[in-house]
């Protein structure tokens, strides 16, 4: 069975995941799809992501009953080998960290529950619009273990020490209200499907090399340095100033009129 949809409408890629029999819970297939769908996508002519799952829930983790070919194998062996992104990932971690390397955004629209693996594939995205009824766990410690699939590289840009060593050490499910105080999640909407909808409307109406570089931008800067960042700043700026998409943005204000970009 299909584990991932992917349709595109407007400039952008809507990719939904469609295990809803088992709340889209993560098997190898899964994480094959998803990485599938990231690479698809980032070679498409889309300006905008919208994650989501169909069903009941977003995502409710690994699927423990589906990992059954690791058993009598080292860990090591599966875990250690860089097989993904440029060598920097194995293939739990690309399922999330695909979406963060994308260069264009990714809204995550999250209901019901999102757990552990579900979890951090939305971390992977740069907004998420949860359900007033959502739940989020960092699961893992629940079986022993520690987030592995990008979780440790996304949540501290997102929470304080203290709430991430919360989140981790507890494995306590903290409802959406919790979850936006905490950093969590962007915003709270009633039909987060169709918020996330309306926003990737706003996004891709933009100029799509400022959005891009607007993205490379933020990611450098909440890395680098202070000269680092300032050097960016200049460089991306001066790849916009006067070329056809800025120039089309500024005939659009004066024209009172939706740009159109080729």
């Amino acid at each position: 069975m299909s584990r991932v949809s992917i349709t595109y409408e407007n400039h952008i890629a809507f990719v939904r995941l469609t295990r809803s029999d088992k709340m889209n819970a993560v098997d190898q297939e899964m994480i094959d799809a998803v990485i599938a769908a990231g690479n698809e996508v980032a070679a498409s002519e889309a300006r905008c992501v919208v994650l989501s799952g169909e069903g009941k829930a977003f995502c409710a983790g690994i699927d423990i009953s589906g990992l059954s070919g690791m058993i009598g194998k080292d860990p090591a062996d599966l875990l250690m080998p860089r097989s993904h992104g440029n060598g920097t990932t194995n293939q739990w971690q690309e399922v999330a960290m695909v979406w963060s390397r994308m260069e264009i955004p990714v809204i995550a629209a999250i209901h019901g529950v999102c757990f552990g693996a579900g979890m951090q594939l939305a971390l992977g995205a740069d907004i998420r619009i949860a359900a007033p009824d959502a739940t989020f766990a960092v699961m893992e410690m629940k079986w022993g273990i520690v987030p592995d699939m990008g979780g440790m590289v996304l949540l501290p840009k997102l929470v304080r020490s203290d709430v991430l060593r919360r989140l981790t050490y507890t494995a306590e499910p903290i409802g959406t209200a919790q979850a936006e105080r905490w950093g969590l999640v962007t915003e709270v909407a009633e039909d987060p499907l169709a918020a996330a909808t309306a926003l990737a409307e706003v996004i891709a109406g933009k100029s799509p090399s400022a959005i891009r570089a607007a993205k490379r931008l933020i990611s450098l800067a909440e890395v680098a340095g202070e000269a680092a960042v300032l050097e960016a700043e200049s460089r991306e700026q001066a790849e916009l100033l006067g070329k056809p998409h800025q120039m089309e943005v500024v005939a659009a204000e004066f024209g009172k009129r939706p740009a159109v970009f080729k």
